[in-house]
């Protein structure tokens, strides 16, 4: 990669670190049994403090990666930068349920992060080191949630000192995008935002993880929920063939060229989520490990994943991005299926660890990639977008999916649930190259 480039990338990767994965994947799995006790409420309850920043960020992303490329990537970073500060000191001073979740929504609202940045570096480096770029990027994700176990872990559990850290951490990003030269080139569209469509997203995508992770106590209220998602995701595809710029452009998520990228991204963020969530539930509570153990057992999934992502270009140049999702994802799988055996031991948990740092590394490197290599520029940010919109989808139905296995069947369960979406996203992603490899049926 150019040098006089590094700034620009730098930037952008702690920023999405802090933001993405930081806020988006763990910080708050293991502050929930506190919360709990300090706000009375129930665990079902006090679970949509992490549900709440997932669905936030799910409806964002389209919406501000359109809107990135309607007025500015680099001035809609700030924008949300600007509210996950907010939300973060809201969370902090909130002494009830409702006020943690409002800031929670806040925080959610910056998980546009990675598409904006994509769709930023894609416009100023130079085509050979922009795989790498990309690479760099989307592994943050992983290194903050690593980052985000070991941050919660060090304040003793304490959310409001965890949420005070991560304003400060919001401040340094946002001086840090600020300073980055915003693109006069980058091509921009016409139109205005999707507001109904993100309206309706919410709407199903609520719906939907409300039956998940209540179906055991509402009965046959699981049922209307269900028919109501079905029917507000419905009215969505409709509006969004008939809108002019819809939230998420519904032939760019089909396309022959892009769903690969879109079912793999999905299936590859369950994987890791509901791996992580299992594997910290397991070490508190069957080895009776801290918050800050926990975070040092997936210490070594933090360094290979941003290890990987520096060969990542190297790798790609190589190596087609598909053939890279679904190479990494099989590692995920053979950690997963490891995982299977409950580990009695720390060394265990530290290599198993290793194992999925290398295969979600490799997979999220090239699944970025993988996302926006057959769009034009023009449209990089809302390829992007949709690509990390599956990916929050999926980390939340992990979440939801995981809590009921969890309950149900034990850890070892939950991690094969874990495996089996692991070797889907293998399989699919393998068939897609293939596809690829096909001429397009005229």
């Amino acid at each position: 990669m150019y040098k006089k480039y590094w700034g620009t990338v730098a930037a952008l990767a702690f920023a999405v670190a802090v933001a993405v994965g930081t806020l988006q994947m763990t910080v708050v799995v293991p502050l929930l049994p506190r919360l709990q006790l300090k706000l009375g409420v129930p665990l079902s309850s006090v679970s949509w403090a992490l549900t709440a920043g997932l669905l936030a960020g799910a409806v964002a992303i389209p919406l501000v990666a359109q809107l990135g490329d309607l007025y500015g990537r680099r001035t809609m970073s700030l924008v949300v930068l600007a509210l996950l500060v907010g939300g973060s000191v809201l969370g902090a001073v909130a002494g009830s349920l409702p006020l943690l979740v409002v800031g929670r929504i806040l925080q959610g609202a910056a998980a546009p992060l990675l598409p904006l940045a994509i769709g930023q570096v894609r416009t100023v480096l130079p085509a050979r080191s922009l795989p790498t770029a990309i690479g760099v990027l989307s592994a943050t994700i992983g290194a903050g949630s690593g980052g985000g176990m070991i941050l919660a872990g060090l304040a003793g559990g304490d959310h409001q000192l965890v949420f005070w850290v991560l304003a400060a951490l919001g401040v340094v990003a946002f001086a840090l995008v600020a300073a980055v030269k915003e693109d006069r080139t980058a091509a921009v569209r016409s139109g205005s935002p999707d507001l109904l469509g993100a309206v309706l997203v919410s709407g199903w995508l609520i719906c939907l993880l409300l039956a998940i992770s209540k179906g055991s106590e509402w009965g046959w209220g699981t049922v209307g929920l269900l028919v109501a998602a079905v029917v507000l995701a419905s009215v969505w595809v409709v509006t969004a063939r008939r809108t002019k710029t819809p939230l998420i452009e519904i032939p760019m998520l089909l396309h022959r060229k892009t769903v690969g990228a879109t079912v793999a991204s999905f299936l590859l963020g369950f994987a890791l989520f509901a791996t992580i969530m299992t594997l910290s539930a397991y070490a508190q509570g069957v080895l009776r490990a801290s918050v800050l153990q926990v975070g040092l057992y997936l210490l070594p999934t933090t360094i290979l994943m941003l290890v990987v992502s520096v060969l990542a270009g190297s790798l790609m140049r190589r190596f087609s991005a598909p053939a890279l999702v679904a190479g990494g994802s099989a590692v995920v799988l053979v950690a997963a299926l490891w995982l299977t055996t409950l580990p009695g031991d720390g060394l265990g948990l530290y290599a198993v660890a290793a194992v999925l740092g290398l295969g979600i590394g490799l997979g999220y490197a090239a699944l970025g990639t993988m996302a926006v290599e057959h769009v034009e520029p023009a449209k990089t940010a809302a390829a992007g977008g949709i690509n990390a919109l599956v990916r929050v989808v999926g980390s939340s139905l992990a979440g939801a999916v995981g809590a009921v296995v969890l309950s149900a069947g034990g850890p070892g369960w939950s991690f094969a649930v874990a495996a089996v979406a692991a070797l889907l996203s293998a399989l699919f992603a393998a068939a897609y190259g293939n596809l690829l490899r096909k001429p397009a049926m005229v």
